[in-house]
């Protein structure tokens, strides 16, 4: 058995080695991710049809799985998995308007992840999803970094570029650190590529109080499927910005800052719009806006030094290299090459 389990250890290191290694600059605590990927089982059931249903949860304590409860829609008899093993869910407490179930088993084995905020990330922070993408019966890693975070009241929703597919919904997303941020939740899809959504780990806090159910599927709306216009302006604009129609997303971007003007995340979607229609000049000055209300923001300083550089603007893009120093000197120092490369780099 000990055997087995130190070659398990060592395949889960690789595994992580090989999906983490393609950015240099994502530094991680290897030991402390392995700890999270044991934390991440399967959630499965047969749908009326005879299919699988299948996502992915996240331990949180003994004998408890925070999964999405669209997960548990079409099953009448959801159990989780852990490799070969398997154990029938006896209860569920379900905010199916946040889509988050915590759901009982008996006997499960399995160290629970350990628990941190969304409130202490950071924009440009990185991160790493584990899940169950595409029914893969092993956890698979995709490496990422915070494009957005939006009030969650507690908690942040967070918007990331560490994917999931189909299969992931419920899985995880950690810091760097190991601890538990978001449950991954929601994405668009799109010819830009899709825009992954990761609901606030807060969020959990409240389930314990709800009461339990024992029957199945579990029925109601999420918040993210509610109706176009009533959704929050980030999943307006995270449509038609995955798409590239970037006539639609200037409206959904000029609403969002009448609405909401101290919104850096608004400006920052309003100058996307205008950079890619060639309104520079506009898109500059909603880029410089964002910074206003945000100079901690890499996107849009890079940004801004794109269209320095288009302009032949040196002066302005000395001025972003040092306000990226000031934030990361790493992201400084490549942008500074990457900006100064010449096509034989």
């Amino acid at each position: 058995m000990r055997t087995k389990l130190i070659t398990l250890a060592l395949i889960v290191s690789a595994i992580l080695s090989a999906t983490l290694s393609t950015n240099m600059a994502f530094a991680y605590d290897k030991k402390a991710l392995i700890e999270s990927y044991f934390s991440i089982v399967m959630v499965r059931g047969y749908n009326d049809k005879g299919g699988m249903a299948y996502g992915s949860g996240v331990v949180i304590d003994t004998d408890k799985v925070i999964t999405n409860c669209h997960v548990l829609r079409t099953t009448k008899k959801p159990w989780v998995s852990r490799g070969e093993d398997s154990y029938e869910i006896t209860s569920v407490k379900a905010d199916t308007w946040h889509d988050l179930c915590l759901v009982t088993t008996d006997g499960l084995p399995t160290k629970a992840a350990k628990i941190g905020k969304s409130v202490t990330l950071k924009r440009g922070q990185e991160v790493a999803g584990i899940g169950h993408s595409s029914g893969s019966p092993a956890p698979l890693t995709s490496q990422g970094s915070v494009n957005g975070l939006y009030a969650g009241n507690p908690g942040k929703v967070i918007r990331t570029n560490a994917k999931f597919l189909m299969g992931a919904s419920g899985s995880g997303l950690f810091d760097l650190d190991g601890y538990l941020v978001g449950i991954n939740t929601f994405k668009t899809a799109g010819k830009g590529g899709n825009i992954h959504f990761a609901l606030p780990v807060e969020w959990i806090q409240t389930l314990e109080a709800l009461p339990e159910i024992k029957t199945f599927p579990i029925s109601g709306k999420a918040l993210w499927e509610e109706d176009e216009d009533k959704k929050p302006f980030y999943m307006q604009a995270a449509v038609p910005e995955s798409r590239y129609d970037w006539p639609k997303l200037a409206e959904v971007a000029e609403r969002w800052t009448k609405a909401e003007p101290l919104s850096p995340d608004a400006w920052f979607a309003l100058a996307l719009s205008q950079e890619k229609m060639a309104k520079l000049d506009l898109a500059n000055e909603s880029y410089h806006h964002s910074l206003k209300l945000d100079n901690q923001n890499t996107d849009a300083w890079i940004k801004v030094g794109d269209l320095a550089k288009t302009r032949g603007d040196n002066a302005e893009l000395n001025h972003v290299y040092a306000e990226l120093n000031n934030i990361d000197k790493e992201i400084g120092a490549q942008y500074k090459q990457m900006t100064e490369c010449t096509e034989n780099c």
